[in-house]
């Protein structure tokens, strides 16, 4: 089984993985001096003029991905929602693709569920996380695999009752063969202590006003990411832009802009 160097950078935490959403963005994010890239769902959604969580499908999402596999030398880790398949069997074909690519680790997640459930049965994510794990071993790849559950985010529940059944399913992710556990919408220290002592390392997404990166490092945190945030960062730039373009007729708002033949050679 080849090493994967993915793995090996979670073996020295944190890991800090900006989320890219095209080629550009990658080279940029590498450029800046990530050692890793995660792409983001909701970003390659975006820039394929669909929106989050289900618009875009498994060959649109695979082309993205492999363009910006193939635009960086740094490991990638693909954000693949649901697995785009809900049986176990459509689950390991995706990782299958997914590894064709060149891609080193995935991201799958447990929402949302079947009928008008806000999560998938424990089980039936575990099932799905088994397949994936699978596939990577029958393909003689260490494929790191981030299982995101959105216990928090779904919100039902006291806080308490979140917290246990976050708990019960990182003990579920872990035996089927996840690597990380990924636990969205939780930020805060008391949270993030217990999560630490569960049986999966824990990947924190961050935002504005969280815990910054050396003090998630010292609750024990060993990946953090942020999700959709440098997308809609750039999102948010190019309308400030053009509402000071079209209002004041003034450019300041650009002037912080990557230089035109940097980021051309960083794709040459």
């Amino acid at each position: 089984m080849v090493s994967n160097a993915l793995r090996d950078l979670h073996a020295r935490p944190p890991l800090v993985l900006p989320n890219a959403w095209d080629p550009g963005s990658a080279v940029a994010i590498v450029a800046a001096g990530a050692a890793a890239i995660a792409t983001t769902s909701g970003g390659l959604s975006w820039a394929a003029g669909v929106p989050d969580a289900g618009g875009l499908g498994r060959d649109a999402a695979l082309d993205a991905l492999r363009r910006i596999v193939g635009a960086v030398s740094v490991p990638v880790t693909a954000d693949i929602e649901t697995g785009y398949g809900t049986t176990p069997d459509e689950v390991a074909a995706t990782i299958a693709a997914v590894l064709a690519t060149g891609a080193m680790g995935v991201n799958i997640e447990d929402s949302p569920g079947a009928g008008d459930a806000a999560l998938l049965d424990a089980g039936a994510q575990a099932e799905r996380l088994a397949a994936a794990r699978a596939a990577a071993v029958a393909a003689g790849a260490d494929l790191v695999i981030n299982a995101r559950t959105d216990t928090f985010l779904a919100g039902s529940g006291t806080p308490a009752e979140r917290l246990a059944a976050t708990m019960a399913r990182a003990q579920r992710y872990a035996t089927a063969g996840a690597d990380v556990l990924f636990v969205p919408g939780v930020v805060d220290a008391q949270t993030i202590r217990t999560l630490v002592a569960g049986p999966l390392p824990i990947n924190v997404m961050v935002h504005p006003g969280a815990l910054s990166v050396r003090e998630l490092a010292d609750l024990g945190v060993v990946r953090i990411s942020v999700g959709t945030a440098v997308a809609q960062a750039a999102y948010g730039r190019a309308a400030a832009a053009t509402r000071e373009l079209l209002g004041a007729g003034t450019y300041s708002t650009l002037e912080d802009a990557m230089g035109y033949g940097e980021l051309n050679d960083l794709l040459r």
